[in-house]
């Protein structure tokens, strides 16, 4: 008999484990059990079925990669390859890929998110903030590895280079993707009071770097950390990422992520995956756009088509103003001539000029006149002439008068001794009318 010890036992079966190719690399269906997530970042959970259970690992490194990782009782297909603990002398299951038994259990778990949700009122249009016009600010969260990022930064250079754009960076996959998510966003919210708090000062900002130096007239962003830059509040909020599959957008989907999005006083925009992909983040966001592209037309005015607006509104108003000093003009033009039609001295010259007409019209009058009342003279005086009494006595008559100057037309009309003067044509005499 030749005994072994332990150590070299254990060693013995993890060889026989190691050599066995089909144990290498393998994929094994189950339900997970018992789910505990060490401090370290190792996953120690178990994989079950009707018959048989495994102690299951996985490290630090892959539960990283992972957007979605399952809960205990869901349906997994594992990857990974079977070895020997030999501290406990048991064999387990390393994981290095986790993926959902099938499609249905993912959904199901959005369904029921999205419901609740819904429920709470996240989804709701009356609590969905207006998207600023024109920008100043927008702040970005996505990866800044991601090609989303550049479609971003590209789309806001080409639509509205006048706004500046500040990177809240994060892990847009993996297992704690949504965390870093949910404090970027909070980050955003409140910067730039929050610039400052990244690395080693409050857990929710681990790891997480800020892209404080802005794209402005379409220059490529710059990544930094930390700082204390100045100015105004962000105007909206980008939350964005490429297409991937369910499980690559997972993060999306978590419910951290939602209260994050709820809590934020800054409008945000969801452009997450493609067209097709709807994720919880995008029924919670202020707005949904199809593609982080969309995000950043949704986030911007286009400024080629705001200049072609201002040019057209500058060529109206020039037309406009051409024609109202054209008008203007017409109304000085015809003021200036009314003003020399009233000007004093022009009153003056008019007034002196109708008193000139006037004096000649009375002159002409006058003549007239004159000329008229000569004319009945001399008629009158032709009338007169001919009714003269001289004219009668020089054809031999003679008037009788009595002493009170009555004429004596009849004898009777004398008494006897009276004395009568009489006027012939020679001059006047006295006689005494006579007895008889």
């Amino acid at each position: 008999m030749n005994p072994v010890t332990v150590t070299d036992l254990t060693a013995h079966i993890s060889a026989l484990f190691e050599t066995d190719e089909d144990l290498r690399d393998i994929w094994v269906t189950a339900e997970v059990g018992s789910w505990k997530k060490a401090g370290s970042g190792h996953i120690y959970f178990s994989l079950k079925d009707s018959g048989a259970v495994i102690d299951a690992l996985m490290w630090r490194g892959s539960a990283f990669r992972h957007t979605w990782l399952p809960s205990t009782g869901d349906q997994v297909l594992a990857h990974g390859y079977v070895g020997v603990y030999p501290e406990r002398g048991r064999y387990q299951f390393y994981v290095d890929e986790l993926r959902p038994a099938g499609r249905g259990q993912l959904y199901a778990r959005f369904e029921a998110l999205k419901e609740k949700l819904a429920a709470e009122g996240l989804f709701d249009e009356d609590r969905k903030r207006r998207i600023p016009g024109a920008p100043r600010r927008v702040g970005v969260v996505t990866s800044p590895e991601a090609a989303a990022l550049q479609d971003v930064l590209r789309t806001l250079g080409q639509r509205w280079p006048l706004a500046e754009v500040i990177l809240f960076a994060t892990q847009v996959q993996g297992a704690d993707a949504h965390g870093q998510i949910a404090a970027a966003l909070a980050a955003a919210d409140r910067f730039p009071e929050a610039a400052g708090q990244t690395n080693g000062t409050a857990p929710e900002f681990a790891d997480l770097p800020l892209l404080l130096e802005g794209q402005r007239n379409g220059r490529e962003a710059t990544i930094g950390t930390g700082g204390s830059p100045e100015g105004e509040r962000l105007d909206t909020i980008l939350l964005v990422r490429g297409g991937g599959s369910i499980e690559d957008l997972w993060a999306f989907n978590e419910e951290k992520v939602a209260y994050a999005i709820a809590g934020c006083e800054t409008p945000v925009i969801s452009g997450v995956g493609h067209e097709t992909d709807f994720t919880i983040a995008d029924f919670t966001a202020d707005v949904r756009a199809p593609t982080p592209t969309a995000a950043a037309v949704a986030a911007t005015p286009d400024g080629q088509e705001l200049l072609r607006d201002i040019r057209q509104i500058q060529l109206q108003l020039l037309r406009d103003g051409g024609a109202c000093v054209a008008s203007e003009r017409q109304a000085w033009d015809a003021l200036r001539v009314r003003l020399q039609r009233n000007a004093p001295l022009r009153q003056i010259d008019l007034a002196l000029q109708r008193l000139d007409d006037a004096e000649l019209r009375l002159q002409r009058a006058a003549v007239v006149t004159l000329r008229s009342r000569r004319e009945r003279l001399s008629s009158g005086a032709a009338r007169l002439e001919g009714l003269n009494p001289l004219n009668v006595l020089s054809r031999g008559y003679s008037m009788i008068q009595r002493a009170d100057g009555s004429i004596v037309t009849a004898p009777e009309q004398a008494i006897s001794g009276e004395r009568l003067l009489v006027t012939a044509a020679g001059g006047k005499y006295s006689v005494r009318r006579e007895q008889g």
